[in-house]
Order: C-alpha cells, then structure tokens, then sequence
C-alpha cells in the first residue's frame, strides 16, 4: 500500500530546478501531488521540464526564470511563486556549486561572489516566503547542501566553506519555527549522479590526468554502496522531509550518499 505524504495540492517553489537535484526534488514533489515552481536561468530547460511535469496529470508545473545572482530578482521570484502556487507551502533551497579548487587557492573577492548567491540569496528568499507559512501554520524548508558539511570533500574548498555556513543558519532558523509548524532541514546529497557530477569527474580527470574512467571507478569504490546515487533516490527523500510524516523531523542534517562519510 502506498503511503500518502499529504502533499496533494501544496504549493512548492523548487530554486535551481532546471536539471540535477533540484529538478529531481521537483518532480517527487509534483508525483506526491504538489503543485511546483521551476526556477532556473534557460527558460527552455525550464519550459520542458514543466511540459513533462505536467503531463502525468498529477501535480502542475509553473516556470519562472531566476538568477540566484540578481540581488534585485527575489521580489518578483516570490510575486511569481504566489501567482502560480496560491501560496508557499514548501521551500526547497538549492543552489549550482561553485568552481572546484583549493581552499588555499581562493579568492576572497570570489568567496564574497559566491556567498551572496549560495547564502545570502536563500535567506532573503526564505525571509520573503515565511508569511505564507506562518499564517497556515505549516511550512516546510529544505535546504539542499553536500556531504562535505561533514566531511569537507577535497578540492572542493568553496562549496565546503559556504555550505558549511548554511548549517548554522538553518539549524537556528529550525529552533525559532518549530513551535509554529514549520520544519526547517538539510539534505545533504553525496555522490548523485548529476550533470554537475559528471562535469567533476572531468574536471578531476583533466587535474590528474586520468582517463575519466578511472576516476568514476575510484569514487565508487570509496562508496560502500558501490555506486552512484540516482536522482530519484535523492527527490524520494527530500518528498518524505516535506510530508505531514516528517512533522517532528527538525533541525536536521539528513545524508544521502549510500553510506560514504566516514563518521557516525
């Protein structure tokens, strides 16, 4: 017997949807019932997603195009969610990663660049979607990280750094909304068979001089699971963290990497 998730006409605003995780999250969301709101910069990819969204005649699909690095773009991002979507039920916080390389290496001017996009940007978008929950009194916000929170992932300096900062902020965000029916969580992705995966496997190809091959084998073997995640894996979780089930689930850094950290 299926279990119903309660997800059957909420309204959910699904950032960076265009492909990768965020698309993933949107079509389990919409699967569930949930009505979704793509966002992303190619208007195209955008637009058939949607179309195939909308197509298994469950949940609907909206499009808005959105530059997480338009500082001046939120106002009209969330004038658009509420448009299509009545009102914000859900919010799933996610973000493309920023260049790889060595923390050492960094510069700071691009560690300021980055963080306006992959920090600052969602704590404007959840500040501006907070009405909606908290007259409901239900709300859901997940935010999308990485394993390297827990297990900084090397050469990949940046996105540690600034996924890291958004741990804290979601975690004290989780303790001043709890009591008003809102869950605030990270799912915290491993390895998942991306596009963006795939463009690091090259780009870890090309710094090593390895046949992309062999990288691909070398980093399964690492993963007890043996394997890359899939997509779907990854939304099923992220639908269960937006269910009236996980209700009591707060606060929370929930992993998906079939088992690769290290620690408990």
């Amino acid at each position: 017997m299926e279990m119903d998730l309660g997800l059957s006409g909420k309204g959910a605003l699904v950032l960076s949807s265009s492909r990768g995780l965020g698309l993933g999250i949107a079509q389990a969301l919409a699967e569930e019932g949930a009505n979704v709101l793509l966002t992303g910069r190619n208007a195209q990819a955008l637009a058939a997603n949607a179309a195939a969204i909308n197509a298994r005649g469950k949940g609907t699909a909206h499009t808005h195009v959105f530059d997480l690095n338009d500082a001046g773009a939120v106002p009209g991002l969330v004038a658009a969610a509420r448009a299509a979507l009545g009102r914000i039920d859900i919010l799933v916080n996610n973000t493309g990663g920023p260049p790889p390389g060595r923390m050492a290496d960094v510069d700071p001017a691009l560690l300021a660049t980055h963080f306006d996009a992959m920090v600052l940007r969602l704590a404007e978008i959840t500040q501006a979607v907070l009405p909606d929950m908290r007259e409901a009194g239900w709300g859901r916000i997940i935010t999308v990280g990485s394993s390297g929170v827990v297990q900084p992932i090397p050469n990949l300096g940046l996105s540690n750094a600034l996924r890291s900062a958004l741990v804290g902020w979601s975690k004290s965000l989780s303790n001043d909304l709890a009591g008003e029916g809102i869950t605030v969580n990270m799912l915290l992705p491993g390895r998942i068979h991306t596009d963006r995966v795939d463009e690091l496997d090259a780009a870890a190809a090309k710094r090593t001089g390895q046949d992309v091959d062999a990288v691909r084998k070398a980093s399964r073997a690492a993963i007890p699971a043996g394997r890359y995640g899939k997509v779907e894996e990854f939304g099923a979780v992220a639908a269960f963290l937006a269910s009236a089930q996980a209700s009591y689930v707060t606060g929370s850094l929930i992993r998906c990497d079939g088992g690769s950290i290290k620690s408990v």
